[in-house]
């Protein structure tokens, strides 16, 4: 029987022999199951005996086999709780429990970027997502958690791994969604023949791409890709990273602007193309550093619409060169949003400096509460955290939290 559910979304049935690992099961299900080849702990359903009454019917054919969606079989209720649980687990193991917030729903129209990967296997070709813990690829012909702008999607990445066919390398196909179509690049192919990007043009016509690149080097381009981001418009960068939803992007940056309120100068540290920066610059002086070049650059041209305060731009890997307490000391509120290893060093030098306002957003409930951790620490009271969920059926949660002196 499966008692609880893991914080990647796997059911766990306790044994004496300890956690066996089952994926797309719940809780209080009797499951047969098999063995895992090379994974004592781990098991696959066969079937399930006798289901739990929090069980529904997925929405996607997929499921199941493909590894992008965890949890489509759960109510919404009883899902909801478990994600919001994930940061409260979280932040305990740390010795921490602050006021935490009921979870944003964001999941809006669905995600507005998506990665196919392309791989040939006993040369058939398959392009799709990952299996669920496996390497092969999971060949699909639909996903409805993608947003409606991303339509054409899929068939635009079979079209591109149909023509890279004769590259033997394995690919990946960023898609994302920008106001004027589909902005693609492909990555892993190589340097690839004359023969082979003659083709490519046509068929970036015939799927209506607005922009083609390869690991960022332009192929062709029928205009530039933009998206609006408050008052300003944004270049996109080929590859560019950006919130998985557009109403995720919004619902994040509407707390970080709540939480920063009438701060004068405030440095968004992590800053990618700016979807913080751009908004805060509507009321305060920003500046903004992250390691992209490209995304700084991008940002730093679009800071130039009008109505916003001056942006200062800075690349710079805040992994290796945190901001210092004597450069921080100039800020009213500091914003840091880093990947999912957390920012330790940044941290730290926050913790040692007189910032008054910290809002930190993190995609990772682990290190954010390591980080966190340190900034108590250092003198902060944790005054604020909101779940946030964009990642829909996953076991992904984004947090925004407060931090004041």
């Amino acid at each position: 029987m499966i008692d609880r559910l893991g914080h990647r979304g796997d059911g766990i049935a306790d044994t004496s022999d300890g956690p066996l690992y089952v994926p797309y099961v719940l809780p209080g299900e009797t499951v047969e199951v098999e063995p895992v080849p090379g994974h004592p702990d781990r098991r696959h359903a066969i079937r399930v005996e006798v289901e739990s009454p929090q069980r529904i019917a997925p929405i996607c054919p997929h499921f199941g086999v493909c590894g992008g969606c965890a949890l489509q079989h759960w109510d919404a209720a009883h899902y909801r709780a478990w994600k919001r649980d994930l940061v409260v687990s979280a932040l305990a193991q740390a010795g921490l429990q602050p006021p935490i917030d009921d979870l944003i729903d964001a999941h809006g129209a669905g995600r507005r970027r998506a990665v196919f990967h392309a791989r040939r296997s006993h040369d058939v070709l398959q392009v799709g997502f990952a299996a669920y813990r496996a390497h092969h690829v999971v060949p699909i012909d639909r996903c409805p958690i993608l947003a409606p702008e991303l339509a054409g999607a899929i068939e635009a990445a079979w079209a591109l791994a149909e023509a890279l066919r004769p590259q033997p390398k394995p690919l990946d196909i960023q898609v994302t969604a920008s106001e004027q179509g589909l902005d693609v690049d492909v990555r892993g192919s190589g340097p690839l023949p004359p023969a082979i990007t003659a083709r490519l043009a046509p068929l970036a016509q015939a799927h209506r791409l607005v922009r083609l690149t390869r690991h960022g080097e332009l192929i062709v381009q029928h205009a530039q890709p933009t998206l609006r981001i408050g008052r300003a418009r944004l270049v996109l960068p080929p590859g560019a990273f950006l919130q998985a939803t557009a109403d995720g992007e919004a619902t994040l940056a509407r707390l970080v602007l709540d939480h920063v309120g009438d701060a004068g100068r405030v440095a968004d540290l992590f800053a990618g193309v700016g979807p913080f920066a751009l908004r805060l610059a509507e009321r305060a002086r920003v500046h903004a550093v992250d390691n992209d070049a490209a995304a700084i650059m991008a940002l730093r041209q679009a800071a130039a619409a009008p109505g916003l305060k001056p942006i200062e731009t800075e690349t710079r890997d805040l992994f290796r060169r945190p901001l210092i307490v004597s450069e921080l000391a100039r800020f009213d509120a500091v914003v840091f949003d880093p990947p999912r290893q957390g920012a330790q060093a940044q941290a730290r030098a926050l913790a040692e400096s007189k910032v008054p306002v910290v809002v930190a957003v993190s995609c990772n409930p682990a290190t954010f509460a390591r980080d966190a951790r340190l900034l108590i620490d250092g003198g902060f009271g944790l005054v604020s955290v909101t779940p946030v969920d964009q990642f829909r059926y996953s076991a992904h949660v984004e947090i925004v939290a407060r931090f004041v002196r």
